[in-house]
């Protein structure tokens, strides 16, 4: 008799942030496809990442744990294969197992994907185009070229996998598009795209980083003085004062942004039309997300890292007929560690004892626990490498974010070995959404200050991390 447990088709980008996908309002593109599994599922508007970058978000997603925990910190610290992982339950059980595109969690045979029935996997960032994969073999794995564009290429070994699919076996499926990752190189197909439009700008394309602690101004990722000729596709004219660099590599960067994003979804669609055409979509959950957010020009900035809510954010809309309502839209904080226990329910099996994410399948039915989380907690721990950017570790609740720059690399690997004085920024998301007005120091504010901070103690210890030795109450 067949599997009945539903299928799951796990769709993941790569830097690709809400704000640039129509189902969350987006101001600058649309994505039809993506819509169609919000319009038809249901739409998370507080799903937030633990660590914005994009190997500690993947180990975490796997392993349901924190990076602490798992060991995968920094780019630099690559994940352990024999770490349990959902997917290892998944198959253990009876599910049929694929993993095709970006990996990001090492190379040789430590590291590669484990748990996989069938997988292919990019070395490092891969290219857009005609990529290097990295394939297994009876004696361990071979890199061989594929022609073509690389966000079709993943698409269509994920297609192949589901039309080789066991029918009597339900399937886990991950499809993982380096797009739009930077350098965001469009395919032909694309590449016109928004010629002759300008992009509407964000409101703080033209922040000043006032009010704020140093570590802000300190990011090396602004618009135009930060990118390399590569990202712009040009050279830069680093002669124009910052505010026009800031406006002129704003409309190259975006618009070969959006073109990478605009293949994503014709990817998706082509997915979703097989579903459909094979009458598996009712039994089948689509998930669709990102590693984390990005900043697409939000306080002039490319690139991730901070706690900051573009970066923090990431879009996630799952669809499933058979358990969620058409047009859904879920307000509750669920968070990348969440998504391992919450696949596990889903296939009726329940969360390894190591896992400190919490299933969120009764969300998907409208039911929100009477304990569900208020407040969640962040570390980015990669200090200073690559953008400038200080390592810190925050909270964030329904209305207010606390955050800590401990500014110390503490000899993580992958981090550089200075240190700056330790500052904090508290932001009230209601009365300031856009984050550019630091309340910590506003003496109307000190009981606030007091309460967040034993709650950041409180969440900080409630997953076994420790806090910085400057940090006090």
């Amino acid at each position: 008799m067949p599997d009945q447990r539903p299928n799951i088709l796990f769709i993941m980008s790569d830097d690709h942030a809400a704000h640039a996908m129509s189902c969350y309002g987006s101001r600058i593109n649309q994505t039809p496809n993506l819509d169609r599994i919000a319009d038809e599922g249901m739409r998370f508007e507080n799903c937030f990442c633990t660590n914005s970058i994009c190997t500690p978000s993947r180990a975490a997603i796997l392993t349901g744990t924190y990076n602490h925990i798992n060991g995968v910190t920094t780019l630099s610290t690559h994940m352990d294969n024999r770490l349990p992982t959902f997917v290892k339950d998944l198959r253990a059980s009876g599910y049929q197992t694929g993993m095709f595109g970006k990996w990001h969690l090492g190379q040789g045979a430590a590291h590669e994907p484990t748990g996989f029935d069938e997988w292919a996997v990019l070395p490092g960032q891969g290219l857009y185009h005609n990529p290097t994969f990295i394939f297994p073999t009876e004696n361990g794995s071979e890199k061989r070229p594929v022609p073509g564009y690389v966000t079709d290429i993943i698409t269509d070994m994920s297609l192949d996998f589901l039309r080789a699919r066991d029918s009597e076996r339900p399937f886990f499926l991950m499809c993982h598009h380096k797009a739009p990752h930077r350098a965001w190189e469009p395919d032909e197909k694309h590449a016109h795209m928004y010629l002759n439009e300008d992009i509407p700008e964000p409101p703080t394309l033209y922040d000043e980083y006032a009010n704020r602690a140093s570590a802000a101004e300190a990011a090396e990722m602004r618009m135009g003085l930060h990118h390399q000729p590569l990202d712009l596709k040009c050279e830069i004219p680093h002669d124009l004062p910052e505010r026009e660099l800031r406006k002129w590599a704003y409309q190259r960067y975006i618009k070969d942004y959006l073109r990478v994003v605009a293949s994503i979804d014709d990817n998706v669609g082509r997915l979703l039309d097989y579903l459909d055409a094979e009458g598996l979509a009712e039994n089948t959950v689509v998930i669709y997300t990102s590693d984390q957010g990005f900043f697409l020009g939000d306080h002039g900035w490319y690139d991730k890292r901070f706690m900051y809510e573009e970066s923090l954010r990431m879009p996630y809309i799952m669809r499933y007929p058979a358990g969620i309502a058409a047009g859904s839209v879920n307000q509750d904080m669920v968070l990348n560690v969440d998504f391992a226990p919450t696949y596990l329910e889903l296939a009726g099996l329940p969360p390894q004892p190591a896992m400190q994410g919490r299933s969120f399948a009764p969300l998907l039915a409208g039911e929100c626990p009477p304990d569900w989380r208020e407040s969640m907690y962040y570390r980015y721990w990669m200090h200073k490498t690559h953008h400038n950017v200080y390592a810190h570790y925050g909270m964030r609740s329904h209305r207010y974010k606390l955050i800590y720059y401990y500014a110390d690399a503490l000899g993580t690997a992958g981090s550089i070995d200075e240190s700056y004085t330790p500052e904090w920024e508290l932001f009230d998301l209601e009365a300031d959404p856009y984050e550019l007005n630091n309340i910590v120091d506003d003496p109307q504010h000190a009981e606030l200050v007091v309460t967040l901070k034993a709650e950041l103690h409180r969440l900080q210890a409630d997953v076994g991390d420790e806090r910085y030795h400057l940090d006090v109450n």
